[in-house]
């Protein structure tokens, strides 16, 4: 496989997933080799000289939910063809160490692998002694025997006539750890290189040098997964003053150190939910502080939550300088707001600031209801006048195809793996200043004409591979002609230093119709950006901060409030 471009097996191969398993394992070997450990090294040449049908049976438990199964549930074509049926390809894993043919069982692993007759065969006696009728349904019996805390124990011991037996894989803690460093996260997964080869996910080939990828030293990876586990229980209902407890120190790796920070404000907000304010308040502290890579919304959280608990005064002392320091224009604008109320209620003189400008607007009243968005699209369409859905679709994806090169930029920390629809650092502090020369190259096409050629061309060679900010969908050729046509390059410019401001705040709330007047006389304006709001519906914070940059620049865009008049 090309080391830069996302390649799986082809799915004619009855051993496609084996292949692909086989491709992490050599390109973690050759990129992480030096954070492995003896044991993981000892896995690999163990995996590699296994018989072919062990080999593929191994690879289907770990690409499958949970690590328990039953032979009878693993028969698969491909490998009774290699090697017979499925106990002699699992013989081997066990004689390796690598599957347990006899693991103990507790009740909730035991529902899983039992059918509801088969349980109530295993646990007659334990059925018999909660004093449950023998029709009882699963869910009830399930949750009557996980009260009595019964202990684990092996399937013969839970069912001494079971017709077969449960094993269990005992390196799926390796694999996941193999599969983060090939991928960098634990939310993709193997099924990346099956819709790969399907066509449903294209990526952009980027060139991996040698710090090309996710981690470099081992504590690293054990500091992600550390923060994975935590999150993964408090998902699954854990009490967060638990969890809090187990949370590490902030690591000194930026994006674990963000990763950090943002388990610190989930575990906030689900203690201020529980009523438990004062921990939610040391959680979002130590989210929000010290920057760079805190949480500007632990930061707000934790003013917030000090407002509310009434101690203004320290909240006023840490949100006036926050004001002033901030460029962040989402915290810029929460700020302001807090720190008015905050000097309302302790009797201080407000700060003078200039008022948000009022954007223009205009009220629709028309049959209904229905969706809004279409129903001002269609009154509003004309053939010489046509009018678009967009959203957030069309200007970041005018910004996304112009600005192709230093999006993908391969710079260190950014690319590790062939699967990535997007750079990894693209919503850190440094991102625009690490590529400012690449983005400086990119936007001069806005003032020396070549923007159009460009956008269009890219439009074309890159049909359907993933980039964070084009939605291929929303986008086709006709549209894009006739909005480079309208849109002044000036307006581009405007809105792509917008964007580029705070990536990830502002690739929202745009407006959601574009207006196209295709016959406009000279020095008229070729295009309007129409905001819908329905009734009792108002502008969101983002689409506020959009509307005031248009206002500012003098780019024609309009709130519509829609009236609906019901007919008779």
């Amino acid at each position: 496989m090309n080391s830069n471009q996302a390649v799986a097996a082809p799915l004619e191969d009855p051993l496609y997933y084996l292949a692909n398993f086989e491709h992490v394992l050599a390109w973690v070997a050759e990129r992480h080799g030096d954070l492995l450990s003896d044991v993981e090294h000892a896995f690999l040449a163990l995996f590699a000289g296994l018989p072919l049908g062990s080999r593929a049976l191994l690879v289907r438990m770990v690409m499958r939910k949970g690590e328990h199964f039953r032979p009878s549930r693993l028969v698969y074509p491909e490998i009774d063809a290699e090697i017979g049926n499925t106990e002699s390809a699992l013989a081997p894993l066990v004689a390796a160490g690598l599957v347990e043919e006899a693991p103990v069982l507790d009740v909730a692993t035991l529902f899983t692998q039992l059918r509801l007759t088969e349980l109530r065969q295993a646990l007659a006696a334990e059925i018999a002694e909660a004093g449950l009728p023998a029709t009882v349904g699963k869910g009830a019996l399930r949750e009557a025997l996980l009260a009595r805390g019964l202990m684990p124990r092996p399937l013969s011991a839970w069912w001494p006539e079971a017709p077969e037996r449960v094993v269990r894989v005992c390196i799926m803690a390796s694999c996941d750890r193999l599969r983060l460093m090939f991928f960098g996260n634990l939310r993709q997964d193997w099924s990346e290189f099956v819709l790969a080869e399907l066509g449903h996910q294209r990526f952009e080939a980027v060139a991996f040098g040698a710090d090309s990828r996710a981690f470099h030293r081992r504590d690293e990876v054990d500091a992600y997964l550390a923060l994975h586990d935590l999150r993964r229980r408090l998902e699954g209902g854990e009490a967060p003053v638990d969890l809090a407890e187990a949370l590490p120190a902030r690591p000194d790796n930026p994006w674990l150190a963000s990763r950090h920070a943002r388990l610190c404000l989930a575990l906030g907000r689900r203690a201020e939910r529980d009523g438990m304010a004062e921990l939610a308040s040391t959680l979002y502290r130590r989210a929000g502080w010290p920057a760079p890579e805190a949480s500007g919304e632990g930061r707000i959280r934790y003013l917030r939550l000090a407002e509310r608990q009434g101690r203004w005064r320290q909240a006023l002392i840490l949100a006036e300088p926050l004001a002033r320091v901030t460029r962040d224009d989402v915290e810029a604008q929460v700020l302001g707001r807090l720190l008015t109320r905050l000097r309302r209620r302790l009797s201080l003189v407000p700060e003078t600031s200039a008022p948000e400008p009022a954007p223009e607007r205009f009220t629709l009243h028309l049959p209904g209801p229905s969706r809004v968005e279409q129903t001002v699209r269609e009154h509003l369409h004309r053939e010489a006048a046509p009018v678009h859905y967009v959203e957030n679709t069309l200007l970041t994806g005018l910004f996304g195809l112009l600005c192709w090169e230093a999006l993908f930029t391969p710079l260190p920390g950014a690319f590790f793996h062939p699967f990535q629809s997007g750079p990894a650092d693209l919503y850190r502090d440094d991102f625009v200043t690490r590529r400012r020369d690449h983005f400086k190259a990119c936007l001069a096409r806005l003032d020396d004409g070549r923007y159009r050629r460009t956008i269009l061309a890219t439009w074309r060679d890159k049909q359907g591979i993933a980039n964070p900010f084009v939605h291929w969908e929303a986008l086709d050729e006709a549209l894009l002609t006739q909005a480079l046509a309208c849109i002044p390059p000036a307006h581009l410019r405007i809105c792509f230093d917008h964007l580029l401001s705070n990536l990830r705040a502002n690739r929202a709330g745009l407006p959601d119709l574009i207006q196209l007047f295709l016959e406009a006389s000279p020095g008229e304006p070729r295009y309007r950006l129409i905001e819908v709001k329905g009734p009792g519906d108002r502008l969101q914070d983002n689409q506020r901060r959009w509307m005031t940059l248009f206002h500012r620049h003098e780019i024609p865009a309009a709130v519509c409030h829609l009236e609906w008049v019901r007919e008779r």
